[in-house]
């Protein structure tokens, strides 16, 4: 989650919020000639906690500089799908989306971010950064482990903004997308850009994040700090304890409050990147357009940013916006269905 959201926890920003956030910090958008006739009805999603409780055996595979450890669904033979999660959360999102793409012939796979999980650096000496396009590189780093050339790539949130710069940066690698939110890469001069007092207290957890205390506080607190994120983001979704214990546990990774506020520091220039990334950072400050066959997705966390239109012209390639009236941000644990569908219908534009 970041400052590209027009709305967080229930809170709807001003429109002048609005449209700063959509010309300078890459925020979300529909278009009324790609949607389709009418947003999806509340009542069609599911909410609740989920069909699945496992995700099955978890692999690892040493991919770059991890150990990535990751999920897998499906035949080795179908068309590989890729899933990615955001914060704070974890591969137990697509818990139920992997099944049913799995029943549709694809090869999923849901690998978990560095930072979460099991996944683990090969080394103690490898910085321990959290800046967007080395999250990006690791995808493709994990793509090229498995000898994958080509994917069709789905995400919210961090993995959202993953999904891409992958597309905007690799797009020979992406077969197709779906991005919840949209268009997500940060751009750090745009990011310097304040928005109105409403709309920065909607930011609340960054700023917490920027200061020593905040980085004391999450360590101390995480699961608490984590549970309260997914209520407030997620209002209507009636997830139980358990399927909340099972995504916590990822979060114990010992690397993890080290990503997450490397992360948001980052993106408000309060950390530095590493030089090794320096290349991929100034061709994603242009802004760039993605070209692959993509599918969009907003839902109530979106606000007054459902529409998509803020981002459409990021899209040159084959596209559709799908709105998810009454899921929250969590879209593909929330919504199984509708987020499979939107893979399903992305790999045939």
């Amino acid at each position: 989650m970041d400052i590209n959201r027009r709305r967080l926890f229930g809170g709807a920003l001003a429109a002048g919020a609005a449209g700063l956030a959509a010309t300078s910090l890459g925020a979300c958008a529909t278009d009324a000639a790609t949607a389709p006739a009418g947003a999806t009805p509340g009542a069609a999603l599911r909410a609740g906690s989920g069909a699945n409780t496992s995700l099955g055996p978890i692999k690892k595979i040493e991919a770059g500089v991890l150990e990535v450890a990751y999920a897998e669904f499906g035949p080795v033979t179908g068309q590989p799908v890729i899933l990615l999660h955001g914060w704070p959360y974890d591969a137990y999102s697509f818990a139920d989306v992997g099944p049913l793409l799995a029943e549709a012939g694809y090869r999923v796979l849901v690998p978990f971010l560095r930072g979460y999980g099991e996944t683990a650096f090969l080394s103690a000496q490898t910085v321990r950064n959290g800046q967007q396009s080395a999250i990006a590189r690791d995808i493709i780093d994990f793509m090229d482990a498995l000898r994958i050339d080509k994917a069709v790539l789905g995400g919210f949130d961090w993995g959202a903004r993953t999904v891409d710069i992958v597309a905007a940066l690799w797009p020979q690698r992406v077969k197709a997308m779906v991005a919840v939110s949209g268009y997500l890469i940060t751009r750090l001069a745009a990011q310097q850009q304040p928005l109105p007092p409403e709309a920065e207290l909607e930011w609340w957890y960054q700023y917490y994040f920027a200061t020593e205390r905040g980085r004391l506080g999450y360590t101390r607190n995480r699961h608490d700090f984590n549970k309260l994120i997914w209520r407030r983001a997620s209002p209507a979704w009636d997830f139980d304890e358990a399927t909340y214990r099972r995504s916590a546990t990822a979060f114990d990774n010992p690397d993890h409050v080290d990503i997450v506020i490397s992360n948001y520091r980052w993106r408000l220039s309060l950390a530095p990147g590493e030089p090794q990334y320096d290349a991929y950072e100034q061709q994603l400050a242009a802004g760039p357009a993605i070209s692959v066959p993509a599918i969009t997705i907003s839902s109530d966390f979106d606000g007054a940013a459902k529409d998509g239109r803020g981002y459409r012209d990021k899209f040159t390639g084959k596209y559709e916006h799908r709105v998810f009236d009454g899921i929250g941000h969590n879209v593909p644990q929330e919504a199984p269905k509708p987020f499979a569908q939107a893979i399903i219908d992305a790999d045939r534009l």
